[in-house]
């Protein structure tokens, strides 16, 4: 399954990160729709679910976020919904781990 997040806030860190690996963090914005991918190995074996997708969280309950690879580029995010199947778009698109 795929959750869609309205990114509230984010570290000014994103925007300095340049290795090549890790130049998507410079793309994130404040305002955007992202698209995250809840898959194996993140996701777990008993709860068939991925850690931090918002699932018991309230409606418009302001959730936390940490790019991997580069732990100051940080921030917060509001659930809009999940998706059982997933059409993320090539942009905006992530996996949770």
């Amino acid at each position: 399954y795929c959750v869609e997040f309205k990114t509230e806030s984010l570290s000014h860190h994103c925007a300095l990160e340049n290795r090549p690996y890790a130049r998507w963090m410079q793309y994130l914005r404040e305002g955007h729709t992202v698209c995250v991918a809840c898959q194996p190995p993140a996701m777990n074996t008993d709860t068939h679910r991925c850690s931090g997708d918002g699932h018991n969280a309230d409606r418009g309950k302001i959730l936390h976020w940490e790019a991997v690879g580069n732990s100051r580029c940080q921030g917060t995010w509001k659930k809009i919904r999940q998706l059982e199947h997933c059409s993320c778009p090539l942009v905006h698109s992530f996996i949770f781990t």
